[in-house]
């Protein structure tokens, strides 16, 4: 028997959590007469735009009220696993990810979303990217679906590159990337821009990335960790000496938001991330480098089509008293409506990417996403977590491996890590007290076999 069964990693997480003030600090919006829809969302631009919208979803359902809870990444997994595990009802409408979704539909926890949308004329649900519609789906059902998709690129100054004569493939090796960043480096523009903020899914997601590329994997397909293998050792071991003698400073407490500032206002020739980031760097109100920006795909080195495949999508707790209006408000925050609404009166090329095929076709669309817009479709449907490394794995997932256990020893493997980048440990010294977790988690799936 499992020793860290699902809702026990869970509920183990909410006793750790006051939740009773979340709905509070980072509230948007306002209980009134109807309905009031309480939806907890990621801080990042993206969702700031969905809530400047927001009002004309409230004038077309006036029975309805919106009531946000903005929450920074890490906060937000955090504070949403704890309610919707522990069935606290804090929340109507529940921001998640293709990490959470299947785990959570198994244990009951989220609302069929596909029996809505098969309900709402134009909802299309086959619409949407099909690696990205199975990766939230459990059984053949949807238990959420996605305000934005992505996987992860290679992001560089064409100006820069020409100017130290580089010539950036489509399709480079990580030690492409590594040169380039030391030959652009200098003391006013890092070389490369790369995460080392703690946290599973911050310097973890393009770590992970690095490592299936490297051929490393955190376990065998006996459930023996390998963090202290050859392949993962020389996968670590190059990001950080890259970041650290060539990336941006401060790199250990740099996360998504630190490395878009970085590159949008010119302070970093490169970034390795996701492909969501256009919509900050080809904003021209939030962007210096507008129309200077090259996209290649994930970098290689032993296994190629190395892109996380993400999305950060919208689900209905079953504790939410009000799913029907629930649904109204996700499937307008999801449709192809919103897409042209965003494009219309925000700008195109701050349009959510990734998530519907027809977003690809519209034509404002593709001429605002030249340079980045195809690249960003063939790294989604590119992206292959049932087989994420050389050598074959028990578990799933490209940038992070789905079982719930991965949410407490991701984080603490991160902070390993992040303090390696920051210098104050070795990454040898990293990599055998992450093994040490990982072995931890690595035995309750044996003794399960067993």
């Amino acid at each position: 028997m499992r020793l860290l069964p699902k809702v026990v990693v869970a509920a183990s997480l909410a006793t750790t959590l006051t939740l009773s003030g979340c709905a509070g600090a980072g509230s948007i919006g306002g209980d009134g007469d109807g309905t009031t829809i309480t939806v907890a969302i990621v801080s990042n631009s993206q969702m700031s735009d969905a809530i400047s919208l927001a009002p004309e979803f409230e004038a077309e359902n006036p029975g309805i009220k919106l009531k946000f809870v903005s929450l920074s990444e890490n906060e937000a997994r955090a504070k949403i696993t704890a309610s919707v595990a522990t069935g606290g009802g804090e929340f109507d409408v529940v921001m998640i990810s293709n990490f959470e979704t299947p785990q959570w539909a198994e244990n009951g926890w989220l609302t069929n979303l596909s029996e809505y949308a098969d309900a709402t004329p134009g909802y299309d649900e086959d619409d949407f990217i099909p690696t990205l519609k199975e990766s939230l789906s459990y059984e053949g059902s949807m238990y959420s679906v996605p305000f934005y998709g992505e996987s992860s690129f290679l992001m560089y100054r064409k100006d820069l590159m020409e100017a130290a004569g580089i010539t950036m493939p489509e399709e480079p090796t990580w030690q492409e990337v590594a040169d380039a960043a030391a030959k652009l480096d200098s003391p006013d523009v890092s070389g490369i821009c790369l995460r080392g903020k703690p946290g599973w899914g911050e310097v973890l997601a393009p770590l992970n990335t690095v490592i299936n590329s490297f051929g490393g994997r955190w376990y065998d397909e006996d459930w023996n960790a390998q963090l202290t293998s050859p392949e993962t050792e020389a996968a670590v071991q190059f990001y950080v000496d890259t970041v650290r003698e060539h990336g941006q400073p401060g790199a250990a407490t740099s996360g998504f938001s630190e490395c878009g500032t970085q590159l949008s206002q010119g302070n970093t020739a490169m970034w390795y991330d996701a492909t969501s980031a256009v919509s900050v760097l080809e904003d021209p109100t939030s962007s210096n480098v507008v129309g200077k920006i090259g996209y290649a795909k994930a970098p290689s080195e032993a296994k190629g089509d190395n892109g996380w495949l993400y999305s950060w999508a919208l689900g209905i707790p079953t504790t939410s008293e009000n799913p029907d209006d629930a649904w109204k408000f996700v499937s307008w925050m999801t449709s192809k409506e919103y897409l042209n609404k965003v494009g219309n009166e925000l700008g195109w090329e701050r349009v959510p990417p990734g998530s519907r095929l027809s977003t690809y076709e519209i034509p404002e669309y593709k001429e605002a996403s030249a340079a980045y817009g195809q690249v960003t479709l063939d790294s989604i449907n590119g992206a292959d977590p049932n087989n994420p490394t050389v050598d074959p794995v028990p578990y799933t997932g490209v940038q992070f491996l789905t079982i719930p256990e991965f949410q407490d020893l991701g984080t603490r493997v991160s902070q390993q890590i992040s303090a390696a980048v920051a210098g104050r440990i070795s990454v040898q010294d990293a990599l055998e007290q992450a093994q040490q977790y990982a072995e931890v988690v690595g035995k309750t799936y044996q003794e399960g076999q067993g």
